[in-house]
């Protein structure tokens, strides 16, 4: 597969294209006009320095912030003196609204319990054993849109629907408790609701003055609530039969902390619950929407895949398959970087530090944004082109360690990154051997962040079954 990778770069190279994505501004934007736009689209904050710069810093409402895209720098907030940079106040904020008890956003020894706990539960050898379902849950997709041949579907809709279907086939092996619509839309009100940065989380107002995107969201908190106590309570009752004891609930329910032995709370394991749904569907459905996006404005590319799907799908083990979908894969590798699904992470600096030359005082935020670095042009060559090439054997490698960061790095990497790796190959591989799909005339695709980084009017595509 190698040899056609090579024999098809020229052409590839020649047609590959600029996703759409916000102009930088000119400038950083002033202080009313900031608040605004990280309220309606943070995407588009960012200013041409950001995209040019090793380091930019600026004195902003709620405080100083640094930007930081030199890898070595990276390295150092991530990985060689992490103890001084702690996840800060805003970000943790955001996330509180049902997530507070959970791994995103515990700090200190709690979060070394839970990743120690919860590190086995996505271990390779059990992110393996779930290729088969992944498989079952793209089939079911397949099928499902057979009965639609020729008509046009959402198909950023139609992929929250598919990793919903995963999760109750690897994670919660009896179901949700609830039908997936009902997740699906309650989903979308939480992501677009607390995605929203409120000038009362700008500027660190206590918490326990009330949010308005908190008080709008209560009631889906609420269904959450009770949908994951539900399903607690249904492995409850048919503990006995001991039927899915290989599915991620059950060994999030009996994991045990390698040091103390100790298992999760029950605050801990609900939260955790709902990690698991909300960071374990939402980005592999980005994810996957990107990717089929990009491939249906490249013809090559889709070729490429659909001839590399053909050949794999047909042989050899399930459990071998991801390693074997190589262009499927680079192809979910370059969407991720495009559009990444963490697309800032953001520390404040406990101790004074130096970074690059740029002194960092305590109590400065520390913006590390893979959306920002996977697009920089001291980084990347052309770094806003759609070129999963980049990600080819022989050219991977040149690509520098902390310059690619779509799950993030370091101790508080994304503990679920190969299992939503593993699910978006495998289900790209089944739709496009399956169907062709064209977007929609006229339909706008533009990329919103809220939370994730997700289309903002979804993505239609006329689909038809080959």
């Amino acid at each position: 597969m190698g040899t056609a990778l090579a024999g098809n770069e020229v052409g590839i190279q020649r047609l590959q294209f600029e996703p759409p994505a916000p102009a930088p501004r000119r400038a950083t934007p002033g202080a009313l006009e900031l608040l605004w736009t990280l309220k309606r689209n943070p995407l588009e904050c960012w200013s041409q320095e950001h995209f040019e710069k090793e380091i930019v810093a600026v004195d902003l409402p709620f405080g100083r912030a640094v930007v930081v895209n030199e890898p070595d720098a990276i390295r150092r907030v991530l990985i060689e003196n992490q103890s001084n940079y702690e996840k800060d106040t805003l970000q943790r904020r955001v996330l509180s609204a049902g997530l507070g008890e959970g791994l995103l956003c515990v700090e200190g020894e709690r979060w070394r319990a839970q990743r120690r706990t919860l590190a086995p539960l996505f271990a390779r050898r059990t992110v393996l054993e779930f290729a088969a379902p992944m498989i079952e849950a793209a089939e079911a997709l397949t099928r499902r849109w057979s009965e639609r041949s020729g008509t046009t579907v959402d198909v950023a809709a139609e992929m929250t629907r598919t990793t919903l279907d995963v999760l109750q086939r690897t994670i919660f092996a009896e179901g949700l408790s609830r039908d997936a619509g009902e997740f699906q839309a309650a989903m979308g009100v939480y992501f677009n609701t607390i995605g929203r940065i409120g000038l009362l989380d700008l500027l660190g107002a206590p918490d326990f003055i009330p949010r308005i995107s908190h008080l709008k969201v209560r009631s889906t908190l609420k269904f959450f609530e009770s949908a994951v106590d539900e399903i607690i309570a249904i492995r409850a009752r048919n503990a006995s039969r001991d039927r899915h004891g290989r599915d991620i609930l059950s060994l999030l329910l009996h994991a045990l902390d390698p040091e103390t032995n100790q298992g999760l709370s029950e605050r801990e394991v609900r939260a955790n619950i709902l990690t698991f749904i909300a960071a374990g569907h939402e980005t592999t459905a980005n994810a996957l929407t990107w990717s089929l996006f990009l491939l249906s404005q490249s013809p090559e590319w889709r070729s490429l895949v659909e001839a590399e799907a053909d050949c794999e799908l047909k042989r050899g083990a399930e459990t071998t398959l991801f390693d074997r979908l190589v262009f499927t894969r680079a192809v979910v590798e370059e969407a991720i970087r495009l559009y990444p699904p963490i697309a800032a992470i953001s520390r404040v600096a406990l101790r004074g530090d130096t970074l690059r030359g740029e002194a960092i005082r305590p109590g400065t935020i520390v913006v590390i944004a893979p959306y920002v670095l996977h697009r920089h042009r001291l980084l990347w060559e052309h770094p806003n082109r759609f070129d999963p090439s980049r990600f080819s054997s022989g050219n991977r490698e040149t690509i520098q360690r902390f310059a690619y960061l779509p799950f993030g790095v370091g101790p508080r990497t994304c503990i679920g990154s190969s299992f939503a790796l593993q699910e978006a190959v495998l289900v790209l591989a089944k739709i496009v051997r399956a169907f062709s799909f064209e977007l929609a005339p006229g339909h706008p695709v533009w990329p919103v962040l809220r939370v994730t980084l997700r289309p903002e009017h979804g993505v239609r595509m006329v689909i038809t079954r080959k």
